[in-house]
């Protein structure tokens, strides 16, 4: 049950079951329009990252105010000088740049500080110098809206279609076995097996994978042959949101970037490497009554993907992270320069602005 939802009873949700599966009079729509897909990928730049942002002092003023800021200054000097710690618990202890963040429950402003990015990481610290290390471990980085009543659905029914988009994020991005390249069946149930251009669109991507086909558009995939992942944690941020969609449905949009850090598969590696994909995924939990669909399935309405470190222009089905010696050998892409960690743009927006261009450069990893 979503946070914030009414429990709804079983027997409630047995009849909307059997109901959606029944129908009701009249003829339902085939989900026919075609998801829109969107990809793009991300060189890991090789240099030093620059900062996104400058640091700017403030504005020198004459008179007595300047003294009297002066002598303060000195005083919380004396004062770090002395007991470092205590100035270290007025921000909230020691460690704070591995202090957790609160959800995302809204578009920040600014990406995050860059200050940690000379930082490399480890096998013990795989997210050392990263953001992602204050970030939230699998589907407790992906904020889940208050339910209420919207469209054909009650405030119960919201809260349960809630919950199983979070189960197909974490079905399609963070199951252990999707990740080392197994089908994901769990996340490819829950998509409606009525939109046919998906079907095919699924058919084909893990067997003939392509630009147009490419799994990668919605399943996070690395080969297990060539890199492991480190750990059992993935890094996420990112938030669920939803309005009344067509025909009364109910558009639920999800935007959650994915921080992977890898090793190659061979024995004793210990370089290593994070892959970050951000997805955005809009579903719409139809009406029975209108479209065309299985009880407790979506019909995708479009999705796109943002990749840093998983390839350029290389359509295997899997993510391919570049460690240090294939990086130093690799061309730099010729799109943008893109900070991948960077949440104030939206998907739409950056995908936009890079046009037509090829692989960017992502600023850190």
């Amino acid at each position: 049950m979503g946070k914030g939802g009414e429990s709804i009873p079983d027997e409630e949700w047995e009849r909307f079951l059997r109901e959606a599966e029944a129908g009701t009079k009249g003829a339902p729509e085939e989900p026919s329009a075609r998801a829109r897909m969107v990809g793009r990928r991300l060189r890991e730049e090789t240099g030093r990252p620059e900062p996104w942002r400058s640091h700017q002092p403030a504005r020198r003023q004459g008179g007595k105010g300047w003294y009297a800021v002066g002598l303060l200054v000195a005083v919380a000097l004396l004062v770090v000088a002395l007991d470092p710690g205590r100035v270290a618990g007025w921000f909230g202890g020691g460690g704070g740049e591995n202090a957790p963040l609160a959800v995302e429950s809204k578009r920040p402003d600014q990406p995050p500080p860059t200050e940690a990015a000379a930082q490399h990481p480890t096998l013990e610290q795989p997210f050392r110098g990263s953001p992602a290390a204050q970030w939230g471990d699998g589907t407790a980085g992906i904020g889940l809206p208050e339910a209420r009543a919207t469209g054909w659905m009650s405030k119960g029914q919201v809260a349960q279609a809630l919950e199983k988009t979070r189960d197909f994020l974490a079905a399609s991005s963070l199951d252990p076995g999707v990740l080392r390249g197994e089908r994901p069946r769990k996340a490819i149930a829950l998509i409606n097996p009525h939109q046919q251009d998906v079907q095919d669109y699924l058919a084909t991507a893990f067997r003939a994978p392509g630009r147009e086909n490419d799994p990668l558009l919605l399943f996070s995939r690395f080969e297990n042959t060539k890199v492991r992942l480190v750990g059992e944690v993935v890094k996420t941020r990112g938030r669920i949101t939803y309005r009344e969609g067509k025909r009364g449905a109910v558009e639920v949009t999800t935007d959650v970037t994915y921080v992977y850090p890898a090793v190659r598969a061979a024995a004793g590696s210990d370089e290593v490497a994070r892959t970050i994909v951000r997805r955005e995924v809009v579903m719409s939990w139809d009406d029975p009554a209108k479209v065309v669909v299985d009880p407790g399935t979506f019909s995708l309405v479009s999705y796109k993907v943002d990749t840093t470190n998983g390839g350029c222009d290389t359509f295997t089905g899997y993510l391919t992270p570049e460690f240090g010696a294939e990086r130093a050998a690799s061309r730099p892409g010729d799109g943008p320069e893109v900070d991948p960690y960077d949440r104030s743009t939206s998907m739409e927006t950056r995908m936009r602005e890079a046009g037509d261009a090829g692989c960017g450069t992502a600023t850190r990893s």
